[in-house]
């Protein structure tokens, strides 16, 4: 009995060796079309980019215009005769060596002091039992949720009770901790494995050991967050040192733009541009050196 091995023709092998399989394209026309409905969300973010950016595009190029093109109507985007007047009268006219200086202290012992004893706590509440734990949680909680504005004419009379109106440490002293700080670091610090702490107490280490040697270091995300964050906000601190401050030898940076941009009849909108891009660049720099870390602390932290 024979049996028929003739092969098929050559035309019928080249075709079927060329031919794509059936999943590979359904799977490469499912990508394009993907790619293809995502049109409207690069339109969005787009948008929202242009929207974010612009005022500071404005804030920059305006540091460049004289305050009659400032105030033309329609405005112009571009300078016309761009010039550093008012970065010259912003550095004559105010003492800015002063206002950064005590902008700089007060920022940089608010931010140790948050990521010193906000990141303790927050360890105290993740890993430690103690009594009265849960009530402490509760009471941070609760703080957090309570405006600033509220608690602002207490922490005031407190401060002036102490005798540190018109002194740097009544700037810093009631902000070295915060509830939004202590939360973000008890979140963090949860997702920690715990059989750490207990190889470090089976080795003689104690609670402060233990604290700096092991978690601290591992808390590098976290505490880049809470760094920026709290750098931030109190780099830009107006309200605050406005009352405290009374004296020009104690202003911040932000104050004094305030009340020197203001004359007596009108608001020199150009030093107050000029001053702003000069306020903001430490904050971007403090940010690209971070931004990583940063970026890290949020995403992690929120998954936890």
């Amino acid at each position: 009995m024979s049996v028929d091995t003739k092969a098929p023709p050559a035309a019928d092998r080249s075709r079927r060796a060329h031919r794509p399989a059936g999943p590979a394209r359904a799977s490469s026309g499912m990508a394009g079309s993907s790619r293809g409905n995502r049109w409207w969300l690069y339109l969005v973010l787009t948008v929202a980019l242009v929207a974010v950016i612009a005022p500071f595009v404005w804030m920059v190029l305006g540091s460049f215009k004289g305050e009659g093109e400032l105030r033309q109507v329609p405005p112009t985007w571009l300078p016309e005769s761009a010039s550093l007047d008012n970065y010259t009268q912003l550095f004559s006219k105010l003492n800015f060596g002063q206002y950064f200086s005590n902008s700089i202290v007060v920022a940089v012992v608010v931010t140790a002091g948050n990521l010193i004893f906000c990141s303790m706590l927050g360890y105290a509440l993740a890993m430690l039992d103690f009594k009265g734990k849960k009530a402490i949680f509760v009471a941070v909680m609760g703080t957090l949720m309570i405006p600033g504005v509220v608690t602002f004419v207490p922490l005031f009379v407190l401060v002036a009770n102490a005798g540190l109106v018109n002194t740097l440490p009544g700037l810093f002293l009631p902000f070295l901790v915060s509830p939004f700080g202590v939360f973000l670091m008890r979140q963090f610090i949860l997702g920690l494995p715990k059989d750490l702490l207990d190889a470090g107490r089976v080795d003689g280490a104690g609670e402060l050991r233990i604290f700096f040697r092991i978690i601290l270091p591992l808390c590098g995300p976290a505490l880049a967050t809470l760094g920026i964050l709290t750098f931030l906000g109190s780099w830009n601190n107006f309200l605050w040192p406005l009352v405290v401050a009374q004296t020009e030898d104690h202003y911040t940076l932000p104050v004094a733009l305030a009340l020197y941009s203001t004359g007596q009849n009108s608001t020199n909108y150009g030093l107050l541009l000029a001053g702003a891009t000069v306020v903001i660049i430490p904050i971007l720099v403090v940010f690209l050196i971070f931004q990583k870390r940063f970026i890290e602390g949020i995403a992690t932290t929120g998954l936890k």
